[in-house]
């Protein structure tokens, strides 16, 4: 497996720290994907702090609290190893449904104590909101986690899922470390409006997504509680097509003698030295294949020719459903 000190880490932005150049990202070990299996989950992220990895992503609405509890038992001896960056804002009820967002200063004040409480720390190394929230001024929502800063309680501010304007407005207020946003060989859109405003900036990505939620992979839904069955690309309806795109990208793999996963995780670490995949592992074995494609080396050369067989715009279904895609401030 790939160790810490055979790789180049890369910038968490202009204001940002250096990190290893792939993040652990936890949602998926608390049910977002099925059941998962927490003695595996704790393995996994102590396998990941072994190999150096320094950013593990949550959020406080992850298993309504349960993803950061269980980074609180990993974490309880390796805590100054690894930078945690939290998303808020989702609010969820009793029975799992959605119910918006809330980004007001008093709320963003209250989500920190909680998810201080639940991990268990006196800081959160990156604080974001999940997603905008349309009532509230990005300068507000920025505004008060900057109190936070100051207050000791957060060292640097994220984004996640916004756009080029919302973007600037916050940066206007306080420096971004990085925006967190979904980017995958099937998810380009970022790259025509949203990547050049962040490099103006200086902020980097932290890039979800990068295997399309499993697509890319050959993952296939668990079961009811998948998150997977309300996305649009893993429809019956659609699956034939997409997984057309699949086999290319495993064709192109098989030649490289690696697997599809870490040719769709090397073409994202190609693109540009500012992205930092996440990765959804929750297990060793996806986390060790995942931490090889550190080692796959590709030519910009190659990186086109990945493009051409695989292109964007033949995916069938969009990313979220309808709705979700209307309210996305990072696809207006």
């Amino acid at each position: 497996m790939t160790t810490a000190s055979a790789i180049h880490p890369r910038k968490l932005g202009r204001t940002g720290p250096a990190v290893f150049p792939i993040a652990l990202g936890c949602m998926g070990m608390s049910g977002m994907y099925g059941p998962a299996d927490e003695p595996e989950s704790l393995a996994t992220i102590h396998a990941a702090i072994d190999a150096g990895v320094t950013i593990l992503d949550t959020g406080d609405f992850y298993g309504m609290g349960h993803n950061e509890m269980l980074l609180s038992q990993a974490l309880r001896f390796f805590r100054e190893k690894v930078l945690i960056s939290v998303k808020f804002g989702a609010q969820r009820g009793p029975d799992g449904a959605w119910l918006g967002y809330d980004a007001r200063p008093a709320a963003v004040k209250t989500a920190l104590a909680y998810s201080l409480k639940r991990l268990g720390v006196d800081h959160i190394d990156i604080y974001r909101p999940a997603r905008l929230d349309p009532k509230v001024p990005i300068e507000d929502t920025i505004g008060s986690i900057a109190e936070m800063i100051q207050a000791g309680y957060v060292r640097h501010i994220g984004l996640s899922e916004v756009g080029p304007e919302t973007i600037r407005r916050a940066a206007a207020v306080h420096p971004i470390v990085d925006l967190q946003i979904e980017y995958s060989l099937i998810s380009r859109s970022p790259e025509s409006r949203i990547f050049p405003a962040l490099k103006e900036l200086g902020i980097a990505v932290t890039a979800y997504g990068v295997l399309s939620r499993g697509l890319l992979s050959g993952s296939s839904n668990s079961g009811p509680g998948d998150i997977r069955n309300r996305f649009p690309r893993f429809a019956a309806e659609n699956q034939a097509q997409n997984q057309k795109l699949v086999a290319r990208l495993a064709e192109i793999a098989t030649r490289r003698d690696i697997t599809q996963s870490q040719l769709a995780i090397a073409w994202a670490l190609a693109k540009e030295p500012s992205i930092i995949p996440v990765i959804g592992a929750r297990t060793r074995t996806q986390l060790n294949e995942s931490l090889a494609a550190l080692e796959v080396s590709l030519t910009s050369e190659e990186v086109a020719a990945i493009e051409a067989a695989v292109p964007a715009d033949a995916i069938a279904g969009t990313r979220y459903d309808t709705h979700q895609m209307q309210i996305l401030d990072s696809e207006k």
